[in-house]
């Protein structure tokens, strides 16, 4: 993804487990920390399990997180403002925070990227990459249209971090 100063930990990793089997998300404290302690606390409290993937859009990425399943819900935290940033850019299997076309308006929706997408670059907080796993989020449920919401949608079976152990 891009050059980084900082060694990973196991607080620094995620184990996202589909159906198809794990994935690890590697966080970056570095370029945006509040959504990184927010993604952390969220996935360590349950909040991400049986989540489903509700908009999928080939070629482009997958968006989960929404506890309603809509793309319009998330938790009952506070929204974040954004952490833009140019050091990063969004390539195959970045993380990045979902939002409205409100720039602090992230909460707890993400997206892992399919493929590279420059237009998103400095517009939308990148807040980690996956680095194991990537085939597994290749096989998510595609939606149809252009809109891809996806009907009977493939779902987070549980997400922590790597330092606890699934529920």
């Amino acid at each position: 993804m891009s050059e980084t100063t900082t060694q990973a930990t196991d607080a620094d990793l995620i184990h996202l487990e589909l159906k198809s089997g794990r994935v690890v998300i590697r966080l970056r404290p570095d370029l945006a920390p509040e959504h990184v302690a927010r993604f952390r606390s969220l996935s360590a409290d349950g909040f991400y399990d049986n989540v489903a993937f509700h908009r999928v859009i080939d070629g482009f990425m997958a968006q989960g997180g929404d506890p309603t399943g809509t793309g319009t819900g998330g938790s009952t935290l506070p929204d974040l403002k954004s952490e833009f940033t140019t050091k990063a850019k969004f390539v195959r299997g970045t993380l990045g925070a979902a939002r409205t076309a409100h720039p602090h308006s992230a909460n707890s929706q993400f997206f892992i990227m399919f493929a590279p997408a420059p237009s998103l670059d400095g517009q939308y907080t990148i807040f980690g990459e996956v680095t194991e796993g990537m085939e597994l989020v290749d096989q998510i449920k595609r939606g149809a249209g252009g809109s891809g919401m996806v009907s009977d949608p493939d779902r987070i079976v549980t997400m922590r971090p790597a330092s606890m152990p699934a529920a």
